[in-house]
């Protein structure tokens, strides 16, 4: 009798032993899962990240919090030009002095534009999305702006800006320039910019655009010749992430430094933004570190 007390005995034990080494591997699984998913710091101000294809949020931090944009404004003069009815991209725009006279006033980031060159409308999206043209930006504000003056067609521009910013829902976002260069009033969020990129993408002309590493244009000169105009992209991103698709780097004194960033990996696709990172290299760790934490999620 004693020996099958103790045989029984020595069967629970091993059972119960058993059971708590299957018990703390059922616990040690999510607490390895969780220690992946940590939530990111990131060096940026305020950042957004959601899932474009079903707009779920990811990633928050002073995500509503109005901020100067910079550049990643263009992401919209670029959309309004998009939406044109009847558009023409292979319609040609004459440079203007204007232009040039606008990027050496401001020392604005320049497509290299040269006066009397006659560019299309595509090639004005390259040079705007890819160096950050503002001279780009201020051809394609000229051209689909209204009014009689230069003046009024930039006013009704910006204006087409504005009303658009409003027709997505973008309730955190107002335009007082078609290039980010803003006189006081310039500003959006980190999701609303998100928001208007997951837009804009919709534009096929646009994902085209923004995914270009680099790209080298043909555009006829002021005496009926060509040039080849070269633009490569701002966004390190392209070839340094894999499935980086876009989308739109920006900085300023008031900015420091922004990113607008997508990319899709197994048929998802993350898309966000950080504003007011700290440097080109922090932002580009920023939005690196939040898409992968997209993915993971």
């Amino acid at each position: 009798m004693k020996t099958g007390i103790k045989g029984t005995r020595g069967v629970s034990v091993a059972a119960v032993t058993a059971g708590a080494v299957l018990s703390a591997g059922a616990f040690a699984a999510p607490a390895q899962a969780a220690a992946t998913l940590a939530t990111p710091t990131i060096a940026a101000k305020g950042g957004y990240v959601m899932n474009n294809g079903t707009g779920k949020t990811l990633f928050t931090k002073s995500a509503d919090t109005r901020r100067s944009t910079g550049s990643t404004t263009k992401i919209m003069t670029a959309r309004v030009v998009l939406a044109q009815s009847n558009l023409n991209l292979d319609s040609k725009v004459t440079i203007q002095k204007a232009y040039s006279d606008y990027i050496v006033a401001n020392t604005a980031s320049s497509a290299h534009l040269i006066v009397g060159d006659k560019v299309t409308v595509r090639q004005l999206l390259y040079g705007l999305m890819l160096p950050s043209g503002c001279d780009a930006a201020y051809a394609l504000a000229d051209k689909f702006g209204s009014g009689s003056t230069r003046s009024a067609r930039v006013k009704s521009f910006i204006g087409k800006m504005n009303s658009t910013a409003r027709s997505l829902g973008l309730t955190n976002t107002h335009f007082d320039s078609f290039d980010g260069i803003g006189n006081g009033s310039n500003y959006s969020t980190p999701r609303d910019i998100t928001k208007l990129a997951s837009n804009a993408m919709k534009y096929s002309t646009f994902r085209t655009v923004v995914k270009t590493k680099s790209t080298k244009q043909k555009v006829t000169t002021r005496n009926g010749g060509y040039r080849y105009m070269s633009w490569s992209n701002t966004n390190n991103l392209l070839g340094g992430y894999s499935g980086t698709i876009g989308v739109k780097t920006g900085s300023g004194p008031e900015a420091k430094y922004c990113l607008v960033f997508a990319a899709t990996r197994g048929g998802k696709t993350v898309i966000g933004t950080v504003l007011a990172s700290s440097s080109v290299a922090n932002r580009t760790s920023d939005a690196k570190k939040l898409m992968d934490y997209g993915f993971r999620r």
